[in-house]
């Protein structure tokens, strides 16, 4: 008898990717609320639980899983809707601890202080720097979509501009966060900082590097290291590369920083994603943030070398089970490469599926993914950083780096965009 799992903001790409896993034949992937009602427009908790719950109950048919791929409000829902039905799930509390920027700084800081920037919570009313930080610095508000209202400042003057900008648009995902801050008991300085409050943090620096892993049983596990490019000059991502080139003795001491993170955040039952900077010149590592999730963006990088989705760990654990995590794909490096546009503009054409199937039939182990709209401008694309706009995604399977950059550079040239400037326009 099938498994039936429900998936929260389940879209046509993420649908694929559970279909091909192995033994997906088992189960049936049932959409539960549209990602749209979950990523655009106001979001409202107690609707949006409500209609969940609804669209649960009126099931005909037992619900064995419930799953998401997403940041807030996908990961709080999860523990919502799992709690009552006893099913697997992370603590409610620890999803807050890692998610709430400020409290998830002051838990690494408790645990791992040797790689945790000097930071602070910001006052969004008050436009002066906070004491003890020093300029090149982050700010971003304690909860946002992605990179989204996040600032890389350098003096005063941006500073404040920066304030401004955050202050305005926090409340858009801060406001629905308090709601879920108020479900969960709260040390005191978070309870005051709240969920509009701003962050402030010095800059990392050095190559990012993300590991991946799962809880279960309350014993963390890491199952691969991602290495990261950006744009020269920009905090834009260029590349995801897997796995990771970085020396063994900078893999372990990853490794050890995540499982100490980890089992600090109180976390248990879901898949876990911790985002690094290492400088090797300085042979310095610097913890950006935990995402109490899977990397959805990484799935394919694992399903051409590990030969098995990242979906795979968090469907097993969603359903009580040990995650499998591959015995070996078709290729032994992959890479996921964003191509890019830094100023906006209207999007009069993008390449055809056609020639997207062309492009793709002539190099083999290549996946490309349009993200422009025609019809439209750049910054009208929903979850854009605040410094560019994605014009498509280019996945590569290769038998090293450099075939791999071979590939999506004669990708690339194949494929048209017809892009104006705003003046154009």
């Amino acid at each position: 008898m099938s498994k039936n799992v429900f998936v929260l903001g389940l879209d046509e790409d993420n649908h694929e990717i559970l279909r091909a896993l192995p033994g997906a034949e088992g189960y049936r992937f049932h959409p539960l609320l549209a990602l749209e009602e979950l990523t655009q427009g106001e979001l409202d908790m107690p609707v949006l639980l409500a209609e969940a719950e609804r669209q649960l109950d009126s099931f005909d048919g037992p619900v064995d899983a419930i799953i998401g791929y997403w940041d807030f409000p996908v990961s709080s829902l999860v523990p919502l809707l799992c709690e009552p039905r006893g099913l697997p799930h992370a603590p409610l509390e620890a999803i807050v601890r890692c998610e709430h920027k400020y409290w998830s700084r002051l838990e690494q800081r408790a645990v791992v202080p040797e790689v945790v920037p000097r930071f602070a919570e910001v006052d969004l009313e008050d436009p002066r720097l906070p004491e003890g930080l020093s300029y090149p610095l982050w700010l971003k508000p304690v909860k946002a979509f992605s990179s989204v209202l996040a600032f890389r400042v350098t003096d005063d003057d941006q500073y404040r501009n920066a304030v401004q900008e955050v202050r305005q648009g926090a409340g858009r995902v801060g406001e629905p966060f308090q709601w879920v801050m108020d479900q969960v008991q709260l040390p005191r300085e978070v309870a005051e900082a709240g969920g509009t409050a701003g962050l402030a943090e010095e800059e990392g620096r050095g190559r990012q590097l993300t590991v991946e892993g799962y809880v279960r049983g309350s014993e963390p596990h890491v199952y691969g290291i991602i290495d990261s490019d950006c744009y020269p000059g920009t905090s834009s991502f260029l590349c995801y590369e897997y796995p990771s080139r970085q020396p063994e003795s900078v893999r372990e001491r990853l490794v050890d920083l995540s499982e100490r993170v980890i089992s600090r955040m109180g976390l248990d039952d879901t898949a876990f994603n911790i985002e690094y900077f290492y400088d090797s010149s300085e042979d310095k590592i610097i913890l950006l943030e935990v995402n109490p999730r899977h990397a959805q963006s990484h799935a394919m990088l694992f399903e051409n070398v590990n030969g098995l989705a990242n979906h795979e760990t968090a469907l097993s654990i969603a359903l009580g089970e040990e995650p499998s995590l591959g015995s070996g794909g078709k290729y032994a490096f992959a890479v996921r490469w964003f191509l890019r546009r830094f100023r906006d503009g209207f999007v009069h054409s993008v390449p055809s599926e056609e020639e997207i199937a062309r492009v793709q039939r002539q190099h083999p182990g290549t996946r490309i993914e349009i993200v422009a709209q025609p019809d439209k401008w750049l910054s009208e694309l929903p979850g854009q950083d605040s410094y560019s706009f994605e014009l498509a995604d280019i996945f590569v399977g290769a038998r090293n780096p450099e075939e791999a950059e071979r590939k999506y550079r004669e990708c690339v040239d194949a494929l048209h965009f017809d892009i104006g400037d705003a003046e154009q326009h």
